[in-house]
């Protein structure tokens, strides 16, 4: 017991604003961004850096979140070498840095709670229209703007909140791509993208040593997050893949506008 009393004090030291309750629910959010990363696309990727801001300040919750993304983002591409769709890379990764150079710019001017809004929106539309007209089936092929404002969208987003991952599905849901191919696709994607950001953030002086050292106490998760998701990718037929897909897609989007309205 005195172990375990003492592990608590460790954590509480570490992790500044974050009591008990707050490293319970961000290890259960970083454990979820895993397995949704592996399993779904990375349709709930979001949802670490707004619990943590419950204790953290919002920039700093995006500081510790993105070392641990990087870190993911290692793993599953070990997971998923060799089945990405590289067509789909070679048009999306040049737009989304165009759009997480023009994150950076715009970085503490844009308020978050409007971009959030928006793209909150697109979200629940798109996922609302999949299912109720369409059966949540991949339909139309989109082209290259499609895809360059897509990418370009998911790059601003993904550098103010780590919220890359609605404007992605958005174009990948329409792609038809296999599953597999499918979440490899936006596991290779946001490889490339969190690895970018990296520098951006070290030059707006985000990191720092008691956000370094909370992202290495979650650091633990991140192989059973996504050894979880991939489990559950095997095991997740075509068509209920897609469906969970949308709707995890749909719930990204309603937290985003949850978070824009509080």
């Amino acid at each position: 017991m005195q172990a375990g009393l003492e592990g608590a004090g460790i954590l509480a030291a570490v992790g500044g604003g974050f009591d008990t309750t707050g490293w319970i629910v961000a290890g259960l959010a970083v454990l979820m961004t895993g397995i949704s990363k592996s399993a779904l696309g990375g349709a709930l990727g979001g949802l670490a850096v707004p619990f943590m801001a419950m204790w953290l300040p919002a920039r700093e919750a995006a500081a510790v979140m993105l070392p641990i993304l990087v870190l993911m983002d290692l793993v599953g591409i070990r997971a998923f070498w060799g089945k990405a769709s590289l067509p789909e890379l070679k048009t999306l990764i040049p737009a989304a840095l165009v759009g997480i150079a023009l994150g950076t710019l715009t970085f503490g001017l844009v308020p978050d709670r409007g971009v959030k809004a928006v793209i909150g929106a697109i979200a629940v539309w798109f996922a609302i229209d999949r299912i109720v007209r369409r059966g949540a089936k991949p339909v139309s092929e989109p082209g290259r703007a499609k895809a360059w404002l897509w990418g370009g969208v998911s790059g601003v987003t993904s550098t103010l909140a780590h919220a890359g991952g609605p404007p992605l599905l958005v174009y990948l849901l329409g792609r038809g791509l296999p599953r597999e191919t499918f979440v490899a696709t936006t596991v290779f994607y946001f490889a490339v993208i969190n690895a970018a950001k990296v520098p951006f953030y070290v030059g707006l002086g985000l990191f720092t040593r008691e956000s370094l050292l909370i992202s290495l106490c979650f650091a633990p998760l991140v192989p059973l997050g996504v050894w979880l998701g991939v489990r559950l990718l095997t095991r997740l037929p075509e068509r209920p893949f897609y469906i969970f897909a949308t709707a995890a897609l749909g719930l990204s989007g309603l937290k985003l506008i949850q978070e824009a309205l509080s």
